[in-house]
């Protein structure tokens, strides 16, 4: 198995940081932002596991990792396994596929 190193671009990681901040101003508590962390880091594991396991998009070496309201979209290298969003599935797709695109 090829150990890949876990890279998020910058697009993902602002995300992810604005639905955990969204998510601890409206519950008032860390508790569901604290859960969603663990949630995506089991399911990074995963997707390093069986990569080709989640659904391809019709974006260009793309693929989709559903977790409930929330999905992890990646493409894998050689040697990396790079996220490039972080999405509430609840949102406009439109406007996931500009972000993509960019």
């Amino acid at each position: 198995m090829v150990k890949r190193t876990i890279v998020w671009t910058e697009t993902a990681s602002r995300q992810r940081r604005e639905i955990l901040r969204y998510w601890t101003k409206h519950n008032g508590s860390t508790s569901f932002a604290e859960k969603l962390i663990k949630l995506t880091a089991v399911r990074i594991q995963v997707i390093l596991k069986l990569p080709e396991s989640f659904k391809p998009t019709t974006y260009p070496d793309t693929r989709e990792s559903a977790m409930g309201h929330f999905s992890i979209y990646y493409k894998l290298t050689k040697d990396k396994l790079i996220i490039t969003a972080f999405w509430d599935n609840r949102q406009d797709p439109k406007r996931l596929l500009e972000i993509i695109k960019k």
